[in-house]
């Protein structure tokens, strides 16, 4: 796999979300932009920062004809308890078999301690009404990374 870059289309994709409702790519086409977030799992410290940012700025997302949706293999009642717990106002897509991971090239090797292991490498996609890639940024800090990112919308 290859990481993904500005101007693509972005892969399709249909998961569940925390309500075992299917979202997919095409819910969103010619209505919205959505910032597609992947993190590396539920209720950890850096994760549950970003989600709580992304919370936060919920309305000047929704404002700027945004959908944020966070990605990562965490199943749907994981999900679900991690919004019920901090009052997360953005859906989470469950993708337990990883193929919503390996479509955007976020399933990477990483080493840690001296121990290699596969996870999601945090990365962030904001795919336009179009269907197309904005912005393909792989590695990001979960700090002030919400704002960024809606920054960013506000000019599509």
């Amino acid at each position: 796999m290859t990481a993904l870059t500005q101007n693509q289309t972005a892969p399709a994709f249909s998961v569940p979300d925390q309500n075992g409702d299917i979202i997919s790519l095409t819910d969103y086409a010619g209505k919205q932009n959505v910032v597609l977030y992947f993190y590396p799992k539920d209720d950890t410290p850096g994760c549950t920062i970003e989600a709580n940012d992304f919370t936060a700025l919920a309305s000047d997302f929704s404002a700027a004809d945004t959908v944020v949706l966070g990605v990562s293999k965490d199943d749907c009642a994981s999900h679900q308890a991690f919004i019920d717990k901090f009052g997360l106002k953005v859906s989470l897509l469950a993708d337990t078999d990883g193929t919503l991971c390996e479509a955007y090239d976020v399933w990477r090797e990483k080493v840690r301690d001296g121990v290699t292991k596969m996870a999601i490498l945090r990365s962030t996609f904001i795919i336009n009404k179009a269907g197309n890639l904005s912005e393909a940024l792989y590695g990001v800090n979960h700090e002030g990374h919400a704002q960024d990112m809606l920054n960013k919308v506000k000019v599509l």
